[in-house]
């Protein structure tokens, strides 16, 4: 067999995918691109295997269930990316996906937050009364240790380990 028709049949199946890559919207359709690319490999390396005879038989073949694996993985993966996508967006347009804001995890804190993403912000007021050990200020939260490593709050409440009693 004469290699010319399967390479011409590879490279028109990766132009397609890469025209898909670069025109699609649609992020189920790109990975159907990639798919396709990947697929016009697959179909070069038997049909070099086929051609050529290398060194190590079989070794075409091996390359091409190799990349079936990966390409699998890769779908698996990237479905789940795009359901979460869906979910979080109600879209799967990567035309409207905003990479610059999603990429800092300070998005959505506030400038003047003192306590920072992911703390919560504790309500305005007085500070309560502190007891003996606890630092001023504390509002009357602060941990008091008995030395055996148990601790509970100042207020007498359970530890959330539920260790022991303030003393």
């Amino acid at each position: 067999m004469h290699p010319t028709l399967p390479f011409t049949i590879a490279a028109l199946l990766f132009g397609i995918g890469v025209y898909g890559v670069l025109v699609r919207r649609n992020a189920v359709l790109l990975l159907m691109a990639v798919e396709l690319m990947l697929n016009a490999v697959n179909l070069i390396f038997v049909t070099a295997d086929a051609s050529i005879r290398a060194a190590v038989p079989r070794a075409g073949q091996s390359f091409a269930l190799f990349v079936i694996v990966l390409a699998a993985a890769e779908i698996g993966v990237g479905l789940a990316l795009i359901l979460q996508l869906y979910r979080l967006r109600r879209t799967v347009a990567v035309d409207d996906l905003p990479l610059a804001d999603a990429a800092s995890p300070d998005a959505g804190a506030k400038p003047d937050d003192p306590s920072g993403p992911g703390r919560p912000i504790s309500p305005p007021g007085p500070p309560g009364p502190t007891e003996p050990g606890e630092q001023a200020g504390s509002g009357g939260r602060a941990a008091a240790g008995n030395g055996a490593g148990n601790t509970a709050t100042a207020a007498g409440e359970a530890a959330p380990d539920g260790a022991g009693v303030a003393e």
